[in-house]
């Protein structure tokens, strides 16, 4: 399964959101510019989190972006959803019917053993990712890097101003 880098710059701002104490908004430019992603790019990223409801927009000379919701509210599906959208990965499209012993009128999706295999794989995937929340990951990474949260926002606020 591919997903496009934007379900990682995505992850990772929603990460740098939250580690914002006061809860103020970031601009997208000053998001792109403490990883140098492309400014327009990740404002298309945003948008699509702030039309799931993971971010909120506001607008005006200190505006930006901030998280919408709490961090233990929004998981990393919700994440990869917003950007990637709610398609299945694995999309059957039925060969077998037209395979020499295939039958019309057979849900091939629900009796191929293929399309159960990867329709398995993927609901344990989305499982997983549905079960880590950004509160989950913050608190893995400040675990890890206990400096990180504070040097976040040092970063972020130093390109604010």
């Amino acid at each position: 399964m591919k997903m496009s880098e934007g379900v990682e710059w995505a992850l990772h701002t929603c990460l740098n959101l939250a580690w914002v104490e006061d809860g103020s908004p970031v601009s997208a430019t000053v998001l792109a510019d403490y990883f140098r992603l492309p400014p327009a790019y990740l404002n298309k990223q945003l948008q699509a989190l702030a039309r799931a409801g993971i971010v909120s927009s506001v607008s005006g000379p200190r505006g930006g972006f901030r998280l919408a919701r709490e961090p233990g509210d929004i998981t990393v599906l919700d994440v990869v959803v917003a950007i990637e959208g709610p398609q299945d990965a694995f999309r059957c499209t039925e060969i077998l019917r037209d395979a020499p012993h295939g039958e019309a009128g057979v849900d091939y999706r629900s009796t191929c053993a293929i399309s159960q295999t990867m329709r398995k794989a993927e609901l344990a995937w989305r499982r997983e990712l549905a079960g880590q929340t950004l509160a989950d990951v913050r608190a893995t990474v400040e675990s890890r890097f206990p400096l990180v949260a504070g040097q976040t926002r040092d970063g972020l606020r130093n390109r604010r101003t």
